[in-house]
């Protein structure tokens, strides 16, 4: 099995936008103005999005994935 770390926004994000900008893959996107959304495939744990989140509900995770 192969995995990824991959960041992952949890429920309490408030969709500040700091996450978006500050990703430099352009991987996390605010969805519908509510919260944000990651592309896990562009993401490659750079962390500046978990960094730069001043809600402190980003963290990086291992993910399986299947190939």
């Amino acid at each position: 099995m192969t995995t990824k770390k991959a960041a992952n926004v949890g429920k309490d994000c408030v969709a500040c936008g700091n996450c978006v900008k500050y990703c430099p893959l352009d991987a996390i996107m605010i969805y519908r103005g509510l919260y944000a959304k990651v592309d896990k495939d562009i993401c490659k744990s750079c962390q500046k999005c978990v960094k730069a989140c001043p809600a402190d509900v980003i963290e990086m995770r291992t993910e399986a994935i299947v190939v």
